[in-house]
């Protein structure tokens, strides 16, 4: 009995293997997943195949794991998403007597965002996660947004006008200005920002 116990113990997994084997591939699949989209010509070019391989896992992993494809691209995101989260927190901290300057920076950041993850982000929109308005990513953006539009003189309806700024990064749009109409970033970003002027009027 004792050899039996014993020769169970060397020949299976603990729970603790397990979930430290899990962990290193999920963060396989998001690293490699983050890789093949930021490299692509296309977010439609990368596949869950394409994924797998990159990831040195089996393709059934990613689908227990995430789901589908909108799964893992939700995923993706999320992981993505800490570095911006802090740049908000920054803002908020730094900008909060002056709410103008304040929307200003938070949509520069959120522009910033989706230049750099341009592909993903159109992965995202073209996976149809419900909706983009419904993503878990495009609430918090809002909420954030709207709640500083909130503190700006004259505006009379912050949570649309919220809607209607972030409208105007969404990735598509981004992507085409970037990559079809060669429009740097640079000057995406001072048209961004002589379109808020014209939505909040003078300052």
């Amino acid at each position: 009995m004792a050899r039996r116990a014993e020769r169970t113990a060397r020949t299976e997994p603990t729970g603790r293997t397990e979930r430290a084997d899990a962990q290193r591939n999920r963060e396989a699949v998001l690293a490699a997943a983050d890789a093949l989209f930021a490299a692509s010509s296309s977010p439609h070019s990368v596949s869950m195949d394409d994924i797998a391989a990159a990831a040195g896992v089996g393709k059934g992993t990613l689908f227990r794991r995430f789901g589908d494809r909108a799964g893992l691209i939700a995923a993706v995101i999320t992981s993505r998403l800490e570095p911006l989260r802090s740049t908000v927190r920054e803002v908020q901290e730094t900008s909060g007597s002056a709410p103008r300057r304040q929307v200003a920076d938070l949509l520069d950041a959120a522009l910033s965002f989706k230049i750099e993850n341009r592909n993903l982000m159109s992965a995202a929109e073209d996976a149809g996660i419900s909706s983009p308005y419904r993503a878990q990513h495009y609430g918090w953006w809002h909420e954030t947004l709207r709640t500083a539009l909130d503190r700006v003189p004259g505006v009379h309806a912050p949570d649309f006008t919220a809607h209607a700024l972030l409208a105007a990064i969404r990735a598509d749009l981004v992507a085409h200005l970037i990559d079809e109409e060669e429009m740097s970033p640079d000057d995406l970003r001072s048209s961004l920002a002589a379109h808020l002027d014209n939505v909040l009027g003078p300052a």
